[in-house]
This record gives structure tokens, sequence and C-alpha cells, in this order.
């Protein structure tokens, strides 16, 4: 997991984020600390071969979690990041950002199965989560990340391709046992990319820069 420490900014919590925050916190207390995981079953994203997918799955899935880690580092991230992107661009740009990844990364999760003719139960916040970390990595790119436990900061833009590079990899080799959804991770950093240039073009933002 990257983080940074940034003093450009407040360290209150934007409302955004923290709703997202919070949203999340009680989703995962009623499904994992409470084991209420009928709900999970509810909110998750089904895949479209198994017959369970409806299409309000593709905004509650990302709300939902079930395992402590999962839940925390994913919304580790959205604290470290979520917030410096939300005062950078509002909280309605933010939001829709955010939506849009996570939308987007669950669509990128239903081609994929559909392909590999798969069945697939996904949940978790994580593709709108790399797409916050693609939007850092394009607006900050210079700024240093932390991985946790290495002590050797890694410019933003660099930590951006390598994470990419990794989940196409990890995608690909499609290894036993492996249940993380590495293409819906790399769908919210397309859909990430594609939003920000799209935004660039039409002239919506307050820079120029990229990679």
């Amino acid at each position: 997991m990257a983080y940074f420490n940034n003093n450009s900014y407040s360290n209150s919590l934007p409302p955004v984020t923290r709703y997202i925050l919070i949203i999340n916190g009680v989703i995962w207390l009623i499904c994992g600390l409470l084991n209420q995981t009928w709900l999970a079953s509810i909110l998750g994203l089904y895949s479209i071969n198994t017959g369970g997918f409806l299409i309000y799955q593709l905004v509650t899935y990302m709300f939902t979690h079930i395992e402590f880690g999962h839940v925390f580092f994913n919304m580790f991230a959205l604290f470290m990041f979520g917030r410096s992107l939300e005062y950078y661009w509002g909280h309605k740009r933010f939001l829709l950002y955010y939506m849009l990844t996570g939308i987007g990364a669950g669509l990128i999760q239903l081609l994929v199965c559909h392909l590999q003719g798969v069945p697939s139960f996904t949940i978790g916040a994580s593709g709108s989560v790399f797409g916050l970390l693609l939007a850092f990595g394009m607006i900050f790119p210079n700024i240093p990340l932390y991985i946790m436990f290495i002590p050797i900061p890694i410019k933003a833009k660099y930590m951006v391709i390598g994470y990419g590079v990794l989940e196409f990899f990890f995608g690909i080799a499609n290894r036993s046992g492996d249940n993380v959804a590495h293409f819906a991770h790399l769908g919210g950093m397309l859909f990430g990319i594609l939003i920000i240039l799209y935004w660039r073009k039409k002239g919506i933002g307050h820079d120029n820069r990229f990679f």
C-alpha cells in the first residue's frame, strides 16, 4: 500500500471522502463484523453468466466488503489520496469521478468474465481506489509516495505505472487460488485516464500536467 506526506491541503476530511468512508465502514460492520453476509450477497456484483446480475450491483458492489484487510487498505488509500483529489477537483467532480471509475471497473470485470466464460462475484472499492491512484499520479506526478515498510520514496507517476504493470501481469497469469479482480483494478485505471483526458480536452480542471 502506498502513502504520502501531504502538507498542501487541510488535514480535515472533505465531505464526499468522509461519507464514502462511513458508508463502507457501516456496510463492513454488518457484513464482516456481524457476519451478516446475506447483505453482501445482495450488494455484490455477479457476473452475467451466473444469472444473478442486476444493474444496481454496478454501484453497490463498490461499497461492500467482508474481510477487514480488504476494507482497511481500500479505505486507507481513499483517506490518503481521496481528500487531496476532492480538494483539488471539488466535491461534485470528485464524486462523479469516484463513481464512474467504480462502475467502469465493474463493467471491465463483467466483460472479462464473460469472455473467459467463468462465473464471478465481486465486491470492494478497489476499482475506484485504483482510479484515484491513477488520478493522483497524473495530477501530482512528482510527489513522492512510500510503500509500507519500504522507506524509499517513489514518484507518483512511476508508482502508477508500476501498479498498472503488476495488475496486468497478475491478471493474465490467472494463478490458481487468486481471487483478486485484477482486471477490475485495471478497469478503474482505464476509465480514470479516459475521464481525465476528456476533462482536459474540454478545458475542465486546474492543470495541464501529465506523466
